[in-house]
């Protein structure tokens, strides 16, 4: 399996417009964030007897539609997404929902996207273009089928164990997929998720700056969640301009370090 961080930063990205802070000024790319996402590509399946499933030729699964995907897909050269995940509904992580029409044309179907019953619902009332179309013709829309999540399900023949964490007083969903997990957008890991990452050993995982923040982990609280997991690998994301690359990484505990955009994490 391989995951690749299309997006480490916060929701108003880095650079921020208008700030002139020496990480919105710095020249290294790695110090250039988009909104967060990440994109999950899992290995062929393994001919089998019995009838094709639909989720049985599920390869490239998206997480989140970020307010960036466009210029994600163009720089990852993505060309097919099979799947879409979604955290929550915040701005900066379904905005980009109208640039999967691009999908549907070159893949000529709709796309099955997953969310707790709660986005789902909101993701309704936000996209109802979307849901409840225009009679007018025209422009495209997005062709996605919307389903709700109620505990672990399988796609690609991979199994997604939604883990809930708390983003401030709202929950939203991490996903675990084998050894692999992704907490974006939190800052609480409640008592009964916490047996659900029992043997991660990567994570990409929410740290927003070094100083405490309400909705988000800090880094020192990142980096104590991975202590109690004890992952060989941790990647922090969902970064603000707070936290220069280099400098930051240089100061992390062995086998953590900022997650960056690009980034590409294969996970056996």
């Amino acid at each position: 399996m391989r995951i690749t961080v299309l997006g480490s930063g916060t929701s108003q990205g880095v650079p921020a417009i208008g700030c002139d802070c020496r990480v919105c000024r710095s020249e290294d790319p790695k110090d250039r964030r988009t909104r967060p996402s990440i994109l999950i590509e899992l290995p062929p399946m393994e001919p089998g007897n019995g009838a094709v499933s639909y989720t049985r030729d599920v390869r490239s699964i998206l997480v989140d539609t970020s307010t960036d995907l466009r210029f994600q897909a163009l720089v990852n050269n993505i060309r097919r997404v099979d799947a879409i995940l979604f955290t929550h509904t915040h701005a900066d992580h379904v905005f980009g929902l109208d640039d999967v029409r691009s999908f549907n044309q070159m893949q000529r179907s709709s796309i099955p996207c997953y969310a707790s019953a709660a986005t789902a619902g909101a993701l309704r009332q936000m996209f109802t273009y979307i849901f409840e179309p225009p009679s007018q013709k025209g422009g495209g829309l997005p062709q996605i089928a919307l389903f709700n999540i109620g505990g672990p399900f399988t796609l690609g023949g991979a199994e997604i164990v939604p883990v809930r964490v708390m983003h401030g007083r709202l929950p939203v969903l991490g996903f675990r997929i084998g050894s692999f997990a992704y907490l974006t957008d939190c800052n609480a890991i409640p008592d009964e998720s916490w047996p659900l990452l029992d043997g991660v050993r990567t994570i990409v995982l929410d740290a927003l700056r070094q100083r405490p923040h309400s909705t988000h982990f800090s880094v020192a609280e990142a980096v104590d969640v991975v202590t109690r997991l004890g992952t060989e690998r941790a990647y922090f994301t969902h970064i603000c301009h707070d936290l220069p690359h280099a400098e930051t990484c240089a100061q992390l505990p062995d086998g953590v370090e900022l997650a960056y955009d690009g980034l590409v994490i294969d996970i056996p």
